[in-house]
Protein backbone atom coordinates (compact mmCIF):
# COMPACT_ATOMS: atom_id res chain seq x y z
CA UNK A 1 0.00 0.00 0.00
CA UNK A 2 2.44 2.40 0.96
CA UNK A 3 5.63 3.22 3.10
CA UNK A 4 5.93 5.71 5.48
CA UNK A 5 8.76 7.26 6.95
CA UNK A 6 6.61 8.84 9.93
CA UNK A 7 3.73 7.52 11.97
CA UNK A 8 1.49 10.89 10.51
CA UNK A 9 2.28 9.15 7.05
CA UNK A 10 0.44 5.57 7.50
CA UNK A 11 -3.29 5.46 6.57
CA UNK A 12 -6.37 6.18 8.58
CA UNK A 13 -6.05 4.20 12.12
CA UNK A 14 -8.34 1.40 11.69
CA UNK A 15 -9.07 -1.93 11.10
CA UNK A 16 -7.09 -5.05 12.21
CA UNK A 17 -2.97 -4.78 12.15
CA UNK A 18 -0.01 -6.94 12.86
CA UNK A 19 3.43 -5.99 12.80
CA UNK A 20 6.45 -7.62 12.01
CA UNK A 21 9.66 -6.40 13.65
CA UNK A 22 12.78 -8.01 14.77
CA UNK A 23 16.69 -7.45 14.41
CA UNK A 24 18.42 -6.55 10.91
CA UNK A 25 20.15 -9.55 10.50
CA UNK A 26 16.84 -12.08 11.92
CA UNK A 27 15.56 -12.59 8.43
CA UNK A 28 12.52 -10.40 8.50
CA UNK A 29 11.53 -10.21 4.95
CA UNK A 30 12.19 -13.47 4.23
CA UNK A 31 9.65 -14.48 6.48
CA UNK A 32 7.11 -12.00 5.62
CA UNK A 33 7.73 -13.56 1.65
CA UNK A 34 6.94 -17.06 3.09
CA UNK A 35 4.26 -16.52 4.83
CA UNK A 36 1.89 -14.09 1.52
CA UNK A 37 3.99 -17.14 -0.70
CA UNK A 38 5.16 -14.10 -2.56
CA UNK A 39 8.95 -14.28 -3.14
CA UNK A 40 9.37 -10.29 -3.65
CA UNK A 41 6.81 -8.69 -1.52
CA UNK A 42 9.49 -7.82 0.79
CA UNK A 43 13.22 -7.04 -0.30
CA UNK A 44 15.39 -9.22 0.77
CA UNK A 45 18.86 -8.55 0.89
CA UNK A 46 22.52 -9.63 1.92
CA UNK A 47 23.10 -6.17 3.68
CA UNK A 48 20.82 -6.40 7.35
CA UNK A 49 19.09 -3.35 8.04
CA UNK A 50 17.19 -2.95 4.68
CA UNK A 51 14.24 -1.96 5.70
CA UNK A 52 14.29 1.90 6.76
CA UNK A 53 10.86 2.65 6.11
CA UNK A 54 7.20 1.62 7.99
CA UNK A 55 5.94 -0.94 4.74
CA UNK A 56 2.27 -2.06 5.03
CA UNK A 57 0.74 -4.46 3.10
CA UNK A 58 -3.13 -5.17 2.55
CA UNK A 59 -4.23 -8.19 2.72
CA UNK A 60 -8.14 -7.08 2.73
CA UNK A 61 -10.43 -3.58 3.41
CA UNK A 62 -9.72 -4.67 6.99
CA UNK A 63 -6.69 -6.33 7.53
CA UNK A 64 -2.99 -5.30 7.11
CA UNK A 65 0.81 -6.45 7.90
CA UNK A 66 3.20 -3.79 9.02
CA UNK A 67 6.75 -4.23 8.04
CA UNK A 68 8.71 -2.23 10.95
CA UNK A 69 12.13 -1.32 10.04
CA UNK A 70 14.88 -3.70 11.77
CA UNK A 71 16.73 -2.53 14.61
CA UNK A 72 20.05 -3.56 16.33
CA UNK A 73 22.76 -4.21 13.97
CA UNK A 74 22.43 -2.10 10.89
CA UNK A 75 25.21 -0.09 9.52
CA UNK A 76 23.52 3.50 9.65
CA UNK A 77 24.30 6.39 10.62
CA UNK A 78 23.14 6.99 14.89
CA UNK A 79 20.64 9.52 13.90
CA UNK A 80 18.65 7.29 11.40
CA UNK A 81 19.19 4.17 13.91
CA UNK A 82 17.55 6.47 16.51
CA UNK A 83 15.01 7.83 13.93
CA UNK A 84 13.88 3.97 13.38
CA UNK A 85 13.51 3.16 17.10
CA UNK A 86 11.50 6.36 17.72
CA UNK A 87 9.21 5.52 14.77
CA UNK A 88 8.29 1.86 16.10
CA UNK A 89 7.87 3.19 19.56
CA UNK A 90 5.47 5.74 18.77
CA UNK A 91 3.85 3.16 16.15
CA UNK A 92 3.47 0.43 18.95
CA UNK A 93 2.30 3.27 21.62
CA UNK A 94 -0.05 4.92 19.54
CA UNK A 95 -1.50 2.91 16.85
CA UNK A 96 -4.88 1.78 18.08
CA UNK A 97 -5.54 -0.42 15.25
CA UNK A 98 -2.25 -2.63 16.14
CA UNK A 99 -3.78 -6.06 17.47
CA UNK A 100 -0.68 -7.90 17.54
CA UNK A 101 3.18 -7.53 17.17
CA UNK A 102 5.20 -10.77 14.88
CA UNK A 103 9.05 -10.51 16.64
CA UNK A 104 11.38 -12.43 14.20
CA UNK A 105 14.75 -13.70 15.81
CA UNK A 106 17.69 -15.55 14.26
CA UNK A 107 17.04 -19.08 16.79
CA UNK A 108 21.39 -18.64 17.16
CA UNK A 109 20.92 -15.70 19.06
CA UNK A 110 17.86 -15.21 20.34
CA UNK A 111 16.44 -12.13 23.12
CA UNK A 112 19.22 -10.00 22.89
CA UNK A 113 19.10 -7.06 24.92
CA UNK A 114 17.32 -5.08 22.05
CA UNK A 115 14.55 -7.63 21.77
CA UNK A 116 13.76 -7.82 25.56
CA UNK A 117 13.76 -4.01 25.55
CA UNK A 118 11.18 -4.53 23.05
CA UNK A 119 9.19 -7.23 24.93
CA UNK A 120 8.90 -4.87 28.12
CA UNK A 121 7.76 -2.06 26.06
CA UNK A 122 4.81 -4.27 24.70
CA UNK A 123 3.88 -5.54 27.99
CA UNK A 124 3.72 -2.09 29.16
CA UNK A 125 1.35 -1.75 26.39
CA UNK A 126 -0.40 -5.03 26.75
CA UNK A 127 0.30 -5.68 23.18
CA UNK A 128 0.13 -9.64 22.60
CA UNK A 129 3.52 -11.22 21.10
CA UNK A 130 4.31 -14.25 18.91
CA UNK A 131 8.12 -14.95 18.53
CA UNK A 132 9.21 -16.53 15.78
CA UNK A 133 12.69 -18.37 16.30
CA UNK A 134 14.06 -18.18 12.88
CA UNK A 135 16.74 -20.20 10.78
CA UNK A 136 16.17 -23.41 12.72
CA UNK A 137 17.29 -25.46 9.88
CA UNK A 138 20.79 -23.94 11.25
CA UNK A 139 20.45 -26.27 14.06
CA UNK A 140 19.77 -30.15 15.34
CA UNK A 141 15.87 -30.59 15.70
CA UNK A 142 17.35 -31.25 19.41
CA UNK A 143 19.28 -28.15 19.18
CA UNK A 144 15.95 -25.96 18.02
CA UNK A 145 13.52 -27.97 20.53
CA UNK A 146 16.01 -26.97 23.46
CA UNK A 147 16.09 -23.22 22.09
CA UNK A 148 12.08 -23.43 22.01
CA UNK A 149 12.04 -24.54 25.21
CA UNK A 150 14.63 -22.46 27.16
CA UNK A 151 13.14 -19.23 25.02
CA UNK A 152 9.49 -20.16 26.30
CA UNK A 153 10.38 -20.10 29.39
CA UNK A 154 12.49 -17.04 29.33
CA UNK A 155 8.84 -15.00 28.30
CA UNK A 156 6.78 -16.78 30.49
CA UNK A 157 6.58 -14.44 32.96
CA UNK A 158 5.39 -11.54 30.49
CA UNK A 159 2.06 -10.70 30.51
CA UNK A 160 0.27 -11.46 28.02
CA UNK A 161 3.05 -14.55 27.92
CA UNK A 162 4.17 -14.02 24.20
CA UNK A 163 3.46 -17.20 22.02
CA UNK A 164 6.92 -18.64 20.64
CA UNK A 165 7.42 -21.03 17.75
CA UNK A 166 10.37 -22.38 15.52
CA UNK A 167 10.34 -21.55 11.90
CA UNK A 168 12.28 -21.50 9.02
CA UNK A 169 11.57 -18.82 5.66
CA UNK A 170 14.34 -20.99 3.65
CA UNK A 171 12.71 -24.84 4.43
CA UNK A 172 9.27 -24.21 5.00
CA UNK A 173 9.02 -25.04 8.59
CA UNK A 174 6.96 -23.19 10.79
CA UNK A 175 4.53 -21.88 7.84
CA UNK A 176 0.95 -23.45 9.49
CA UNK A 177 1.37 -22.38 12.98
CA UNK A 178 2.49 -18.95 12.10
CA UNK A 179 -0.70 -18.66 9.75
CA UNK A 180 -2.92 -20.16 12.36
CA UNK A 181 -1.67 -17.19 14.87
CA UNK A 182 -2.42 -14.26 12.51
CA UNK A 183 -5.51 -15.68 12.02
CA UNK A 184 -6.51 -15.85 15.67
CA UNK A 185 -5.65 -11.84 15.81
CA UNK A 186 -7.29 -11.04 12.89
CA UNK A 187 -10.36 -12.91 13.13
CA UNK A 188 -10.96 -12.59 16.74
CA UNK A 189 -10.59 -9.10 16.53
CA UNK A 190 -12.65 -9.02 13.67
CA UNK A 191 -15.61 -10.69 15.02
CA UNK A 192 -15.31 -8.70 18.79
CA UNK A 193 -15.69 -5.00 17.05
CA UNK A 194 -18.79 -6.89 14.83
CA UNK A 195 -20.61 -7.12 18.47
CA UNK A 196 -19.97 -4.12 19.76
Amino acid sequence: MLSAAEIKQLPPDQGIEVAIVGRSNAGKSSVLNRITQSKNLARVSKTPGRTQLINVFVLDENKRIVDLPGYGFAKAPLAAKQKWERAINEYICTRESLTGLVMIMDIRHPLRELDQLLLDFCEHDELPVHIVLNKADKLSKGAAGSTLQAVKKSVESYTPTPSVQLFSALKGIGIEELHKQLDRWYFSKAASSEML
